[in-house]
């Protein structure tokens, strides 16, 4: 009978997910936009944590972020004010909206507005900085506050009177025909980037803005292949939030971490997190630096893993086994892999290298423990210090323990419920 119960229910979680589509309907402004931010919100990456338990990236990112608000002139001031209690901190999973690596996110910063068409649910993420020293990598120096500054006064003014002649964007075939060209959809997306490029150039050229202007915005996205990463996220999450509080389902419908701890949540137990350690990345490191010098594994970006897309779809992405170590057959197997824990096929994301076939979608508690497989992540390497960025990639694994808590509550409802 409960049997039964949970099959009816992942059925319905995975016909959300594969029904969903998330569609870029314009720019907004993180503080008139993301539900319940104030101007002393600072949102970050992973399942909630206070000020004492962060780590340095992260830590970094938040000082960044005070002084980008003016809420803070300098290092010492932002840290006063962080642990001063005035602060308010907060997943962005809190607030239907996902950031890269530290994630942190402040009233000013433009977003991103993905919404579900299907649903109707919506989700928010910030424009992606680049590389080099940026802010989600815990660096808060002038040059990471002045190319914030321009974000928000020229990039995203731009972007949004784009889309005003552009019209809304459907991500799902975009995101689909990325995975064609070798993307994965979370640490390689130069072709995704450049179908977004694509998409907007022509109606950019048509906007009131300077040729100045809109060159810069043109050679921003361009010199950044990882820019449309901060769309694959939120199409990702817009997809997988329809599937929270669906009874029974023992689909995760959230991955995340901030940098000390690892988070899960499950479809049929609502908003509850499940946390352990995070993880050591194994991977390739930059000249002079080794696993001595990395933060545990941080960042909202495994939710592209958890819809299916990411690590689990690197068989599309081959030529990533240079960056994140590996060889060609490794990525191949870890694709295979995935399907063991997973309910069923992507139905828009395929992988060519396999005969087309579907991304493993749905990843399920019950057979991550008896299989003892866990999904498979691929993602970039801060160092532990604020400031110093981004070291090396590789890939990692969630801790089992997250996998295991979850079942166990999952048990323990259906047990006070009487229904075992």
């Amino acid at each position: 009978m409960i049997g039964e119960k949970i099959k009816k229910a992942n059925e319905e979680a995975i016909q959300k997910l594969l029904k969903a589509q998330p569609t870029i309907i314009g720019i907004g402004k993180a503080g008139e936009d993301i539900p319940k931010m104030t101007k002393k919100t600072v949102l970050h990456a992973g399942p909630p944590i206070s000020w004492d338990k962060m780590s340095g990236p992260l830590r970094g990112a938040v000082i960044g972020g005070l002084i980008y608000e003016g809420l803070a002139s300098n290092m010492d001031e932002a840290i006063a004010i962080a642990a001063s209690g005035e602060i308010i901190f907060d997943s962005c999973h809190h607030h239907r909206a996902v950031g890269p690596m530290a994630g942190v996110v402040t009233y000013s910063m433009p977003v991103w507005i993905i919404k579900n068409k299907t649903y109707g649910n919506y989700a928010y993420c910030t424009l992606n900085e680049g590389l080099g020293k940026v802010l989600r990598y815990g660096a808060y120096s002038q040059e990471v506050i002045d190319r914030l500054k321009w974000m928000e006064m020229v990039l995203a003014p731009v972007l949004k009177a784009t889309l005003k002649l552009s019209g809304e964007i459907d991500l799902k075939p975009m995101i689909a025909q990325a995975l064609q060209m070798g993307d994965e959809g979370h640490n390689r997306n130069k072709a995704g980037t450049s179908l977004l490029i694509r998409e907007l150039a022509p109606y950019l050229a048509y906007t009131e803005f300077s040729n100045e202007d809109k060159w810069e915005v043109l050679k921003f996205i361009h010199s950044n292949d990882h820019f449309f990463l901060n769309l694959t996220m939120p199409a990702a999450k817009c997809s997988l939030d329809s599937l929270e509080g669906i009874k029974y389902s023992t689909i995760v419908y959230t991955m995340a971490r901030n940098g000390t701890e690892f988070g899960i949540r499950v479809a049929g137990l609502g908003d509850r997190w499940f946390t352990a350690p995070a993880e050591i990345i194994d991977g390739l490191y930059f000249p002079g630096y080794s696993t001595e010098d990395a933060n545990p594994d941080i960042g909202d970006s495994v939710i592209t893993e958890t819809s299916g897309i990411g690590g689990f779809a690197m068989a599309s992405a081959i030529p990533i086994v240079q960056f994140v170590g590996g060889t060609p057959e490794d990525a191949i197997n870890y694709s295979r892999s995935m399907y063991e824990i997973t309910e069923t096929e992507n139905d828009a994301y395929k992988i060519p290298l396999l005969n087309f076939r579907g991304t493993a979608t749905g990843i399920d508690i019950r057979k991550v423990v008896e299989t003892r497989i866990l999904p498979i992540i691929n993602t970039g390497i801060a160092h532990k210090e604020a400031g110093i960025g981004q070291i090396g990639a590789g890939l990692v694994h969630p801790p089992i323990k997250c996998f295991e808590d979850a079942l166990e509550a999952f048990v323990k409802v259906l047990e006070d419920e009487g229904e075992l």
